[in-house]
């Protein structure tokens, strides 16, 4: 028996793919006519067989937390979720204005710091940010880039619109995905994929390789990998992406400081590497510098790269612009910088460090999301409407206790996006995290990363906390 969108349900919500009125949205209807071409039961084979795949390619994911062991594999879907070229070029002009915008933000507040002179955003603020690396006053990166990779978390609330949900600028996650979503996109939709015309997002290792090559300042360099080991829950992106640029994927083992430079130990002696695309938290990077317990980390790393002779990607510091309280200055840092509105705005957002704002969020906890500043993947965040009200009173206790390390934004009901469930498709809520790469300019991937609430309901997307995702196609 065939599938028909006709039982299928908005349910009030944006789709992605399907109007209000049933209606396939621009760039949906091959999708939408293939997909009710097939028999059902051929639908969910062929989501069995990119379940195979995945596990046959070793793509996993580490979880701490669970019992059954830290090791599973992706949850993916393989109805893809399709943006047009028109709102795409939106899209990418906004977060080339947004990451212009940062990086000069980073080295002012590493240099003259005039963002806080002028009073735009409060000292406090930056220096009490955990993101925030007095190590790095005075520095400035090789070709004047701080955040070469960024992985920006988009949602599209009700009317459609895109906002900013957060920024990633240390160690974003999640790229490897999305190039072997789109690997499966292939198997299992050949057709449907080349009679779409979507645009390529094959070209990502290369552009990698060649920002890491920009900031070397060399003609050949050495570049290299750096992971925390083979238990990071990243691990298989790290070999992934080492292997797709034909690069060394090292670990602390390797590498030695041997004079003013890095060298990575290889079976001909010592190598001088010229670039390292690290995966590593900063302050693990160095203990002579940062932690002193760190086990991962170079001693004498930070010292190399004060004296030019190593370029690190992302630049160390960079984490001050994560944080979810200088999240909320994002708009007015464009304004200061660039002279220019956002192109995409900012989910409102409270400050609890704000008195009135606090107040406000004490008493309307149950309505709102609670996040921690410095916090990522899903974790030390409250969904004020699907908490108990046990809950709600230990956020209450947490504010209190620390205001500046927590914000609060409404509950927004993301867009959802069909998935294939045990007997049909059920709208899911997505959000979209394309990637950019600053090296020689910005180059903004046609596409990234769609991660899926895969619990019904559910509107946590992150994978450590049983989200999954699925291939995003941007139409030429």
């Amino acid at each position: 028996m065939n599938y028909n969108f006709s039982n299928y349900k908005t349910d009030n919500f944006f789709d992605e793919m399907i109007t209000p009125e049933s209606n396939p949205r621009t760039g949906n209807q091959h999708l939408k006519s293939t997909i009710e071409s097939l028999a059902f039961e051929n639908l969910k084979n062929k989501q069995k067989a990119a379940e195979r795949s995945m596990v046959s390619a070793g793509i996993t994911f580490n979880v701490y937390s669970e019992d059954g062991g830290t090791e599973r594999i992706i949850p993916i879907d393989i109805v893809p979720r399709i943006i047009d070229s028109q709102e795409w070029d939106n899209l990418e002009k906004g977060l080339v204005q947004r990451i212009t915008a940062l990086n000069l933000f980073l080295q002012d507040i590493y240099n003259e710091q005039k963002i806080i002179r002028d009073g735009i955003i409060p000292r406090e603020i930056i220096e009490s940010s955990k993101g925030f690396l007095p190590e790095c006053k005075g520095l400035t990166p090789p070709k004047g880039v701080w955040i070469h990779i960024t992985g920006t978390d988009l949602i599209r609330d009700n009317n459609g619109v895109f906002t900013v949900l957060e920024d990633n600028l240390r160690c974003p996650s999640g790229v490897s995905y999305m190039l072997e979503n789109r690997e499966l996109s292939k198997q299992t939709f050949p057709d449907v994929l080349s009679q779409t015309n979507v645009r390529s997002i094959s070209e990502y290792p290369a552009k990698l390789l060649e920002v890491l090559s920009y900031i070397s300042g060399r003609p050949d360099p050495t570049v290299a990998v750096l992971t925390p080991g083979i238990y990071n829950s990243a691990y298989f992106e790290h070999s992934y992406l080492a292997q797709q640029m034909g690069v060394e994927l090292v670990d602390y083992r390797d590498l030695v400081v041997v004079g003013d430079y890095l060298k990575m130990r290889t079976t001909k002696g010592f190598k001088t590497v010229d670039v390292l695309y690290r995966r590593i938290d900063d302050t693990f990077l160095d203990p002579k510098t940062f932690n002193p317990h760190s086990l991962i980390g170079i001693p004498g790393l930070f010292d190399v790269y004060k004296k030019g002779n190593i370029g690190l990607a992302n630049a160390p510091g960079t984490g001050v612009a994560d944080d979810k309280v200088v999240y909320a200055y994002v708009p007015r840092i464009i304004k200061y910088y660039l002279g220019e509105e956002a192109i995409i705005p900012n989910v409102e957002t409270y400050l609890c460090g704000e008195p009135d704002s606090m107040k406000y969020v004490l008493e309307n906890i149950e309505k709102l999301v609670v996040k921690e500043a410095n916090e990522a993947g899903g974790y030390g965040m409250l969904i004020g409407p699907k908490a108990s009200k046990e809950e709600h009173e230990k956020f209450r206790g947490l504010i209190q206790a620390n205001p500046r390390n927590y914000i609060a934004q409404p509950t927004i009901s993301l867009s959802r996006s069909p998935c294939l469930v045990e007997d049909g498709l059920e709208g899911r809520h997505v959000d979209l995290r394309p990637y950019i790469l600053y090296g020689d300019g910005i180059h903004v991937t046609p596409g990234g990363l769609t991660r899926v609430a895969l619990k019904k309901g559910s509107l946590v997307v992150n994978s450590s906390q049983g989200g999954g995702s699925k291939d995003t196609w941007v139409l030429k």
